[in-house]
């Protein structure tokens, strides 16, 4: 699993002009059935959580979001090796 957070970078005021291509970006990662939980941070910026592929195939998906593209957010991803769950959250990582 990757946990994928999504801080504001310095071209923040530009994110309305790249929003739609965002969000069609997160759709594309949901409808691959990669991201499995989408959503916006507390502190501003996002959330995703990810399964399903390798280490360098987030990191190249993660590249083709036109917000990193376009330096309205920066990107971190880490990688967890998750070895327990609750009952309600085993099927994610089956």
């Amino acid at each position: 699993m990757h946990v994928i957070l999504l801080k504001f970078g310095s071209n923040k005021p530009a994110a309305p002009q790249f929003m739609q291509a965002h969000n069609d970006w997160v759709s594309q990662g949901l409808a691959d059935g990669i991201f499995q939980c989408v959503g916006s941070l507390d502190v501003g910026g996002g959330c995703i959580l990810a399964r399903g592929e390798d280490h360098d195939a987030i990191l190249r998906r993660v590249n083709q979001d036109p917000f990193v593209e376009n330096d309205v957010v920066t990107a971190e991803i880490l990688k967890v090796d998750v070895n327990r769950t609750s009952p309600e959250w085993s099927q994610l990582f089956c």
